[in-house]
Formats: structure tokens, C-alpha cells, sequence
């Protein structure tokens, strides 16, 4: 019995040494590298909202992140056609984030998507140096006909001067 407590304590304590370390990882600014789509039947891949896509994902020590992501070539809306145009080519959510294993869940409580609001969004991540991976669950693709599965690859890099990193702003 004490043997079998010992066990599980131990992999208790290394699961919440193991998080803490990975949120100390994940601290900081990240700036969209790609993002893709990932057909479930075929393994083929598309870019999301162009090759160039701009974005940054921030996570607090607070617990606190938030994202904004918009695709290249937008402009400036002049008519309810482009206005509505701009919000096909974005997507921005924010809220208080837990991991859970090798998951980043996120409680929403504000986004560009009324529909995101007030729900769990879960992702997988993976962290290599600089670099942070996250990919998204498999689910049906509402947008597209047959409404194929689908899953989102978005691949970050580390800002190269976030408040973490600025010798000036983490001095002050």
C-alpha cells in the first residue's frame, strides 16, 4: 500500500515539476511563423491564411494569453463587403490558459468569434529552444464542402526582444 502511495506521489511531483517547467518555457511573445490546415484523409497540407501570415501568441506568468492572427495582402476595408472580408482573414481570442500534459487548455473569455467565448479551447504544444509548435485537435472543417477533418498546424518562433528578454525592461 505505502509503496503504491510512494509511487504516485513521486509521479504527481514530477508532473507539476515538469509543468512548471514548461510554463516557465512558454512565458513570453511569440510571433507566427506558418500556419496550416492538415487534411485528416489525404496528410495534405495548406496554408491558412497565405504564406505570410502575421500573429503573435503571448502567455503571462499570471496565467493570462491571448492571440491575434490575420492573414497577408490585407487592406484597408472601404465597403461591408471588405470589413467582412477582414474578419475571414483574422482570428483573436484571449483568456486564462492551464497545461495539462502535453495540452495548452484555454478558457475564453473574449474573441473575435462570439462562438469561441466562454469555451475550452485545447491545443497540443510542443516546445524545441525557440521554437513552439502548436496543433490543434482533428474536427470537421465547417467552411469547406463535406466538411472534411481537419487539424491546424501553427509553428512560432520567440520574439527576439520580449519583456523577458530586453535587458532594459527586465530591469525595471
Amino acid at each position: 500500500m505505502f509503496g503504491r502511495f510512494a509511487v504516485l506521489l513521486g509521479f504527481l511531483i514530477a508532473t507539476h515539476v515538469s509543468h512548471a517547467q514548461d510554463r516557465e518555457k512558454l512565458l513570453g511573445a511569440w510571433k507566427l511563423v506558418s500556419f496550416e490546415m492538415e487534411y485528416q484523409a489525404s496528410g495534405k497540407r495548406k496554408f491558412v491564411y497565405g504564406e505570410e501570415p502575421k500573429g503573435y501568441i503571448i502567455f503571462t506568468s499570471e496565467g493570462r494569453m491571448m492571440t491575434v492572427i490575420t492573414g497577408e495582402g490585407r487592406k484597408p476595408a472601404k465597403t461591408d463587403e471588405n470589413r467582412a472580408a477582414l474578419l475571414r482573414t483574422m482570428f483573436a481570442y484571449t483568456g486564462i490558459y492551464r497545461l495539462e500534459g502535453d495540452k495548452i487548455v484555454a478558457k475564453v473569455d473574449a474573441s473575435w468569434n462570439e462562438a469561441f467565448t466562454g469555451t475550452e479551447q485545447v491545443r497540443f504544444y510542443k516546445i524545441d529552444g525557440n521554437r513552439l509548435d502548436i496543433i490543434s485537435a482533428w474536427g470537421p472543417e465547417p467552411d469547406e464542402p463535406g466538411r472534411p477533418i481537419v487539424r491546424g498546424i501553427l509553428r512560432w518562433e520567440r520574439t527576439k526582444w520580449s519583456v523577458y528578454e530586453c535587458p532594459i525592461l527586465a530591469a525595471t
